[in-house]
């Protein structure tokens, strides 16, 4: 979960429900480059991806919601792109070594 509306206003430029008779699809700018970045426990960046003319074809704004459950609250967005690619940039981070 999140409070940055940035995704939500993102999926909502291609369907933005109850915009007004004809203003509900916007496919200006709907496409964006985007970078995903993965990170270890440590918080170190392990591997990232540059991913090429975005588009939100899901998004899940509110989780399906149960109180007689332990349930973590997450979020569900999924994109289609033009393509993708390694950020070569990004080595593989060192561990420190321990000593005994």
């Amino acid at each position: 979960m999140t409070h940055d509306p940035e995704f939500e206003q993102w999926a909502n430029k291609v369907w933005n429900f109850g915009a007004g008779l004809g203003s509900e699809v916007s496919l200006k700018d709907f496409r964006k480059d985007i970078t995903i970045e993965l990170y270890h426990e440590a918080g170190q960046l392990v591997i990232a991806y540059k991913v090429f003319r975005c588009w939100v074809s899901e998004f899940q704004a509110l989780p399906d919601l149960d109180a007689d459950t332990g349930a973590v609250a997450i979020q569900h967005i999924k994109l289609e792109n033009e393509g993708w690619e390694r950020d070569a940039n990004v080595q593989e981070p060192v561990e420190p070594s321990l000593k005994t």
